[in-house]
Order: C-alpha cells, then structure tokens, then sequence
C-alpha cells in the first residue's frame, strides 16, 4: 500500500510535477473534479511546476484554455477543449439515460430540451457569455418554465448535448458560452472504441496503480465499457496483485523515486477522488473524517502518500489562516513539512499563510 500510495504521488503530478501550464496539466490528467472552484484551483495549482498561482490558473478557466463542464458521473469537470466533444460523446448516453426519470418528473420531453436547445444557441450566439439568471430569462421568453430543479437540468442537458459550457466568471458568477465558441471542433473525433481506449490510457498514466473498478468508479462507465477500455491498453501498462485485485500502472512513472513531503489537498482531490477504493492512502477508520455523507469529500492532510488529517480556511484581506486537524499527534519532522505545505498554499493565494492550530 505504502508503494502504491508513492507511486501515485508521481503519476498525479503532485510529486515531481512536470507541466507549467494548466491546459498542459489537464490534458495529461484527462479530467479534474471542479465542483468546488475554489479547490480545483488548488488541485491544478498545487501539481503545477514552477510557482504557479491562483490568478494565473483562473486565467487559463476565464480564456477557455481549460474548460469546466458537466461530464464524468455528471459532475464538475476541468477538460482541455480537444477532449470535449469525445469526452462527452462518451459518457453523455448512459447520463442521459440515467436521467430519465427525473426528466420526466420535472416533466422534461424531448420537444423541450428541443426548443430550450435552440433558445439557449439564440441567447448564446455571437460569443455571448451569460449567466444562469440570464439563460433563465431567455428560456422563460421562449415559454420554458425553469421552475424549481428544472433549469438545472436544463443546462446540464445542454452540456452533456455539446452545446454549451462554462465561460468566465462576471464577479462571483458563473457564465455560459456556446462549446463551439469556446472549443472549435477543429479535431476529427473519435469513435467509441477508440475513445475508451483513450480514456483508459489516461486515467491509468495518471492515476495508477489502479485497478478497473477503480476506473469504472471514475469514468463512470458502464462495466464492460470501463473492461474494454482498459483491454485495449494494457499492453502499454504494468501491474501488479495486491490482497487479489490487480492494479495497472504507467511503468515510467512507477520508476521514479519517491519523495518525503507533506501536501494540502482540496475538497474533491484527484488523489482520492478518483477511486472506489481509497484504502491505499486512507486508513478507513478516519474515512467519516472526511467523506460524513452527502457526497462531500473535504480537504485533507497528506505526509508520505498517506491522508494524515484534514484542514480548513479563514480567508483575510492580507492572510490566509490555515486550521490543521491531525487524525495523531504529529512527529517533529512532520510539524516542519507541513508548515511548507502551508506556506505553499498561501503562496499560491497571494496571501501569507498562519498556522492556526496544529493539533
């Protein structure tokens, strides 16, 4: 477990990083959980090489360099545009199927994400950038109710559709642009054969050692889908049996030694986000320490590959106070790395970091 633990230290980029640009990053890691846009800032952040900081990671979101859609399980993704409209091609039918049934009790017909389809591209057209209260405005004049959760699911339609996704921020708004402004479909696509091999080539360069529930966990795939995406790059892969489950990794990355560095990891972290079994770097006793329901998955405290605590925020004007709660009491070479890790994230905010409590 320790190695396993190591090694995906490396292939998720946050020891020894190898990329100083968020598209770059995004691109090799496939897809980041962005629900949380405050931390998958950090997530990109934090496995940048060089001394990246936040303005410059919500630069690359604003310019469209890396996009925030709904795509794997449904959920917030970061994308790169040249993976958009696979990516979505892939995992959109079982969505939309999945959803069928609160479609129809929110009373949402093909003839309506029809029409709402059109009146969003009207409202959208010459490189328009709205927010969700001014999509609302223009469904309602195209005599669309977006009462209740209907809106939601409106919009979420229209992005597993290919029509929209995410734009800059106007204040503390989210905005909506047309995909085709924001990612010109000037790459053929792939068929489904060949996009779940990408898929699968992805996620276990960059997250293995994993194993294919663990894939099928993230992708959201159906099973045989998450099976032959992983058969047909296995070939490219290593592994090895752990406790009877076979786990697949890059075999470059696995080669490169390990480093003794403590790191805060956001709400929703690749690191731990993206597999069904978390056993490897989290003891499952502490498990209710950061996942108590409700689909939350709280920032945490990583020394040496393992989850050893968790940690919260106190934005200031001039500082950032960082609150750290240890599942043990901490030796005093792990005091030392875990200030860095602090005063890493406040650099990363442009902000100087206080530990508040370490306990």
């Amino acid at each position: 477990a320790q190695d396993i633990a190591a090694r995906r230290l490396v292939a998720q980029q946050i020891v020894r990083p190898a990329f100083k640009l968020p598209a770059e990053l995004v691109a090799y890691l496939g897809a980041v959980q962005a629900q949380n846009y405050a931390a998958c800032k950090w997530a990109v952040g934090l496995r940048l090489a060089g001394a990246a900081g936040e303005a410059s990671v919500e630069r690359a979101i604003d310019g469209g360099e890396v996009l925030r859609i709904h795509a794997l399980r449904g959920t917030w993704q970061l994308v790169a545009p040249a993976d958009a409209r696979w990516l979505l091609a892939l995992v959109a039918p079982r969505l939309i199927a999945g959803a069928a049934t609160r479609y129809r009790q929110l009373g949402l017909d093909a003839a309506t994400f029809r029409r709402s389809r059109a009146a969003l591209a009207k409202a959208l057209r010459g490189g328009a950038q709205l927010t969700r209260a001014e999509l609302a405005s223009a469904l309602a004049a195209a005599g669309i109710s977006t009462a209740g959760q209907r809106l939601a699911h409106l919009l979420q339609r229209a992005e597993l559709d290919a029509l929209v996704c995410g734009a800059a921020r106007r204040g503390k708004q989210f905005t909506y642009a047309l995909l085709d402004d924001r990612a010109p479909d000037s790459r053929a696509r792939l068929d489904r054969c060949e996009a779940l091999a990408e898929l699968a080539r992805r996620y276990f360069r960059s997250r293995g050692p994993a194993t294919v529930d663990d894939f099928k966990w993230w992708s959201g795939l159906a099973p045989a889908d998450a099976r032959n995406g992983l058969e047909a790059v296995r070939s490219k892969l290593a592994s090895t049996v752990l406790d009877g489950r076979t786990y697949w990794f890059d075999d470059d990355a696995a080669r490169k030694a390990r480093a003794s560095k403590a790191f805060l990891l956001p709400a929703f972290d690749e690191y731990l986000i993206a597999y069904r079994d978390r056993g490897a770097v989290l003891d499952p006793q502490y498990v209710k320490r950061l996942n108590a329901g409700g689909g939350m998955l709280g920032p945490c405290v990583v020394l040496d590959g393992r989850v050893i605590g968790t940690w919260k925020r106190t934005l200031g004007r001039e500082t950032v106070a960082i609150e750290i709660d240890l599942f043990a009491a901490p030796a005093r070479e792990a005091s030392h790395v875990i200030e860095d890790a602090v005063r890493r994230y406040g650099d990363f905010l442009g902000l100087a970091a206080i530990l508040q409590t370490l306990s």
